[in-house]
């Protein structure tokens, strides 16, 4: 089928934290505002679908047509392309997108999805967006420099982890970004480009801020050229091969927390500092604090940085703190809802999801567990006692 004929696939890889769903977020976004036929895949490796909630939540999303969400295994797993392929024909059904993107989990090798798009008679792709967390890189990787040096030593002892995966999705790009650079000193970027360079000296590198890149870039570019990534493919397939039977590989693992209770805001914060390390490469999720109890927060760790965003008002808080600026009829519409809900506080709940080595991330698990409110202080919460707080009082409303 001749190109013009095909949807156009793009997608976007990279570690986790990286920045994916924020740029993400903003092609929809994008898509909306100019009248762009786009459908969207997000991929989550977790149980907990974050990531596909808060795009569901979004102003892209009109119906439940032009989303896919895929969880609780990595898309480049034999049963993940089975999901892909399921999602990508649900998808174009009823409607003919001019594109498709698709955000992939962090874990994601980026080779099993060129290889299934390779040939396809009826998606062409076009490109592989790879997106790398330059703070990271500056933090754990010496500016990059280690990331060849740690390779060679993984494959002298015969071993694979997150820095071989790191390697070959740059290796795997058609354009890197940058992210996060506005967080490391400008003379270090350039030590960052050029050790991408030797990695992949054919991608295009560009760095961008909170996501901020034009629709346009993927309309108006080139396909994808698998010639570039043919000896790799040969090279890498029989390795890939073991790994594709793997739903998380590279010695990565997920908990998730499920709770009611609040956290307490200096316990967490104390937690946070003392436990968190490179080790725990991700964790998110929705959450709230005993010192703030109309807040719906989200909760967003990558590698040692933490943001909070504010994205709504619980909806308990809403009839606790009605002054009479409600109607009759609405006041009951929300008692309604809140009447669903199995929680001892309403709405508000706590759900987060984390990912890190084996070895590391039970122990974060199991720390911040420590930090929910124990019954003596929900008995303090109910009557009012003021927790104390360390956390940025203003924080990003998304």
């Amino acid at each position: 089928m001749n190109n013009k004929f095909k949807t156009s696939i793009v997608i976007l890889n990279g570690f986790l934290g990286s920045g994916k769903t924020t740029l993400f977020r903003n092609l929809l976004t994008q898509s909306k505002k100019k009248a762009i036929s786009v459908c969207a895949i997000v991929n989550d490796m977790s149980d907990l679908d974050v990531d596909g909630e808060l795009i569901a939540s979004s102003d892209f999303i009109e119906n439940n047509n032009n989303l896919e969400s895929i969880h609780s295994c990595v898309l480049s797993s034999k049963k993940g392309i089975k999901k892909l392929e399921e999602a990508l024909n649900k998808l174009c059904l009823n409607q003919n997108p001019k594109m498709i993107i698709i955000e992939t989990s962090g874990s994601c090798h980026p080779m099993p999805l060129v290889e299934y798009f390779k040939n396809n008679e009826q998606f062409n792709l076009k490109k592989v967006y790879t997106l790398v967390d330059s703070l990271m890189l500056s933090h754990d990787f010496n500016y990059g420099k280690n990331l060849i040096p740690q390779m060679q030593i993984n494959i002298t002892n015969y071993k694979r982890d997150i820095v071989n995966l790191l390697v070959e999705q740059i290796m795997f790009s058609s354009d890197l970004i940058l992210t996060k650079t506005d967080r490391i000193k400008k003379e270090n970027i350039s030590h960052i480009v050029q050790q991408i360079q030797d990695i992949n000296p054919y991608t295009s590198i560009n760095s961008i801020s909170f996501g901020n890149l034009p629709i346009e870039y993927l309309l108006d570019s080139d396909f994808y050229d698998y010639d570039k990534v043919n000896g790799l493919i040969e090279e890498l397939k029989p390795i890939l091969e073991f790994e594709s039977q793997v739903e998380k590989p590279y010695n990565l693992a997920t908990r998730v927390i499920k709770d009611d209770r609040p956290f307490h805001p200096k316990r967490l914060w104390d937690v946070c500092h003392q436990y968190l390390d490179q080790r725990i490469y991700r964790s998110k999720g929705f959450f709230w604090l005993a010192s703030r109890k109309k807040d719906s927060l989200l909760w967003n760790q990558a590698a040692a940085g933490i943001n909070l965003e504010l994205i709504g008002i619980w909806l308990s808080w809403i009839i606790e703190d009605n002054n009479g600026n409600l109607l009759d009829s609405e006041i009951k519409l929300i008692k309604e809802k809140l009447s669903k809900e199995s929680g001892r506080f309403g709405d508000r709940h706590c759900e987060l999801t984390v990912i890190g080595d084996k070895t590391q991330v039970d122990k974060f698990t199991d720390a911040l567990k420590s930090c929910f409110l124990n019954d003596k202080e929900i008995a303090l919460w109910k009557n009012d006692y003021i927790f104390e707080d360390p956390w940025p009082k203003n924080i990003v409303k998304r």
